[in-house]
């Protein structure tokens, strides 16, 4: 089928007409993208000759806009930053990022492991711009196969032959209650013994509330819970106010002082998180994933690192 569109017509000189739309002369449009004013010239005329229609009206010594010339400069660029994107998104399927990377993160991992991590992927590349972005497991694993972030701190998901997983360490789940309920001083905690006892629960897709309901799984009843929250600090809140008790994963002792104890469960609960760095594999090749992954290993090896 042949093509509606002239050879004339290219993504650099629609480019340079925006250009000079937004500058209004030729000096200006060529000082903003480093051209002399003869090529701007040169350009704006060679797309006249490819749509087969005056742009342009000499008004003395510049080239006034036609209608014509407005229509064409709207429509170039819709289809100049669709093609900016589309090239984002293919150098991202091929392995490699720009000058910005989007990293994922639990609620729970921004005490401690995502200040450390963000401070080392600075140092090792000082131009990269950084963005984190929150979320629960499973919107922020939705997130990364969508391509709307680069990498993501996350519980390590099942094998998936398309994500590429690196552990960084195991996290155990305690039972969360106010540090003055008739919980406090215990050295561990048998779930069967709380049947009529009210909790509070993160929402379904984080990965603390997996743990929560297997918990409850092999206590062998279904909990009272009397609110559901959307990330951790809510829920912390929620039990060092006394609304109820919950369980929290080792990485937030501490968290909030002695509002809220955190106390081992009992060895019939083997619960525990495996925290990783996740990314496409198709990405593996990034420089950018490959300082953050080298980042994160440095972490995992770091004298006093979590290790539930």
């Amino acid at each position: 089928m042949r093509s509606q569109v002239s050879d004339e017509i290219t993504f650099r000189k629609l480019e340079i007409l925006l250009a000079y739309m937004d500058g209004g002369n030729l000096s200006a449009a060529a000082g903003k993208l480093d051209i002399s004013a003869v090529s701007v010239h040169r350009a704006l005329h060679s797309l006249e000759e490819g749509t087969g229609c005056q742009l342009f009206e000499l008004k003395g010594r510049n080239l006034a806009p036609t209608a014509a010339a407005q229509v064409l400069a709207e429509a170039s660029r819709e289809v100049v930053a669709l093609m900016a994107e589309g090239i984002a998104a293919t150098r991202r399927a091929a392995g490699y990022s720009a000058d910005s990377l989007k990293i994922g993160s639990l609620y729970s991992l921004t005490t401690s492991a995502v200040p450390e991590v963000i401070v080392g992927i600075k140092l090792r590349k000082p131009e990269l711009s950084t963005e984190l972005v929150l979320g629960s497991n499973a919107d922020l694993l939705h997130k990364l196969r969508q391509n709307a972030i680069d990498a993501a701190l996350i519980a390590v998901p099942p094998p998936d032959p398309d994500v590429e997983s690196i552990p960084l360490f195991e996290d155990d789940v305690f039972f969360a209650a106010p540090a003055n309920s008739r919980y406090a001083g215990l050295g561990e905690v048998d779930l069967r013994t709380c049947a009529r006892e009210k909790f509070v629960s993160l929402s379904e897709g984080f990965v603390t509330y997996q743990g929560f309901q297997e918990a409850f799984r092999i206590a062998g009843f279904e909990p009272i819970v009397t609110m559901r929250v959307a990330d951790i600090f809510s829920l912390m809140n929620l039990v060092s106010a006394g609304i109820g008790c919950t369980l929290l994963p080792g990485r937030m002792r501490g968290v909030f002082g002695d509002k809220v104890q955190l106390i081992p469960l009992t060895r019939d609960y083997p619960v525990r998180q495996t925290i990783g760095l996740c990314f496409l594999r198709v990405c593996e090749r990034d420089p950018n994933l490959l300082a953050l992954a080298a980042v994160c290993r440095m972490l995992k090896h770091k004298p006093g690192a979590p290790a539930g």
